[in-house]
């Protein structure tokens, strides 16, 4: 199959910052294809939401690669009456956002290309002396025409690979379902009517397939966050599933039905939208590597660690740790499996036979070993050929990443009340 994109939604340059009984989960299905809030605007923008408890919800996700996307969608309706949008599901930013189209008779375009606002009764734009849009960060991120009253709030977000979207800052309702099945109704979540989106990670064949981004990082603007949650979960199904398998993103209190492994989610402070895990631990096929402590570490100007991401496609690891990943799976596959480099990988071994790949293993603070199959970190990029899907990054302006490929079949439980994750190999069928 061709080589899915590699897409980085990371949100490294945050600019928008945060706009603001036991809860029953909600579900989300899922589909599988900065200057940074300070402290306190984190807390001004969570009291605008406060006491907004909700029954647990859900929204389906599923993978796109039938839409030739490395990315996992999830479907959400949005507006009054609801419209069905598809999202990428990004643990790498904080905004939700979406292609806006203000167009009054749209009989003409495709359904559920684009949100339409005017087709909305709980549409409303922020204004520029709104206590949310206060929050943005000054010019160029934000722009406000302070000698209209009512004049609209802009917002600017931009990502890793320098990609930016950006419009009018905005609240609607969300319609989701509760864990019981029953419909639940969201009010006031802040999102980015987007009327201009560049760059690779918005306009390239990842992000086929959606209209803009659900941000689940751990800013207050995101949309566990505005929802009221302070955990969520999530179980990204295998991309090579015909017809592909939906899965489902559950915000509120996760109750496994197998056992669990935990370990602590590190928060940067340069850096606090990310979820953070620490490596201490790897072993290539049993073999533990040494690899100094320093290397996965978070520097004193927020370089380094390890991110987990569902917005990114690929694993990314700082050097020198990759180069003795790298040098030990080459020497487990022998030269023998070996094939040319195809496209930027520089591991490639010819699996149209029975080829055993090596396993990976990462020990992670608090004694947890995350251990995934090796369809999770080698992918078929043509017929009969797999390439070792992680690649490297520079330590000196970096950090690592998980991406979504290699979190495959894993169940996730991002528990911001106790700033942990657990995860468990359960298969997303279960």
């Amino acid at each position: 199959m061709a080589p899915l994109s590699h897409l980085i939604l990371l949100s490294l340059v945050l600019t928008l910052a945060p706009t603001p009984s036991k809860p029953e989960p909600l579900k989300l299905t899922l589909f599988r294809t900065p200057s940074l809030p300070h402290h306190s605007d984190s807390l001004l923008l969570a009291s605008l939401f406060r006491g907004r408890r909700h029954p647990g919800l859900s929204v389906p996700v599923v993978s796109g690669a039938p839409f030739g996307s490395g990315q996992y969608f999830a479907h959400l309706r949005v507006g009054s009456p609801p419209q069905t949008l598809t999202l990428v599901t990004d643990t790498g930013s904080d905004l939700i956002w979406l292609k806006c189209s203000p167009c009054r008779n749209c009989s003409h375009h495709k359904p559920n290309s684009a949100f339409f606002f005017r087709h909305s009764a709980s549409f409303s734009l922020v204004h520029c002396y709104s206590s949310a849009c206060s929050l943005l960060p000054p010019p160029p991120h934000s722009h406000c025409n302070h000698t209209r009253l009512h004049s609209p709030c802009r917002y600017k977000y931009t990502y890793g690979d320098s990609s930016v979207s950006e419009g009018f800052f905005s609240t609607e309702t969300a319609t989701m379902n509760t864990s019981s099945g029953r419909e639940a109704q969201v009010p006031g979540i802040a999102f980015g009517c987007g009327f201009e989106a560049s760059g690779p990670s918005l306009s390239g064949p990842s992000f086929s397939g959606a209209v803009g981004v659900l941000g689940l990082g751990r800013g207050a603007v995101s949309f566990a966050s505005q929802a009221g949650r302070s955990t969520f979960s999530y179980c990204l199904a295998d991309y090579t599933d015909a017809p592909p398998l939906s899965s489902y993103l559950l915000l509120g209190p996760h109750e496994p039905t197998k056992p669990m492994s935990f370990t602590p989610i590190i928060t940067n402070p340069l850096a606090p939208t990310f979820y953070y895990v620490a490596i201490e631990k790897v072993s290539v096929q049993g073999r533990s590597l040494e690899i100094e402590p320093s290397v996965w570490a978070v520097d004193s100007e927020g370089n380094g660690g390890t991110v987990i991401d569902s917005g990114t496609t690929l694993s990314f690891l700082v050097e020198p740790a990759y180069r003795k990943i790298l040098a030990a799976f080459e020497e487990r596959v022998g030269k023998k499996e070996r094939v040319p480099k195809v496209q930027s990988f520089d591991l490639c071994v010819n699996a149209s036979g029975e080829v055993k790949l090596p396993t990976l293993k990462l020990g992670l603070k608090g004694g947890a070993v995350m251990a995934p199959p090796p369809s999770n970190y080698f992918l078929e990029v043509e017929p009969g050929v797999k390439c070792l899907a992680i690649q490297s990054v520079p330590r000196a302006d970096g950090f690592s990443i998980l991406g979504n490929l290699f979190q495959q079949g894993f169940l996730f439980v991002f528990d911001n009340e106790r700033s942990r994750l657990g995860f468990s190999q359960t298969g997303c069928a279960s």
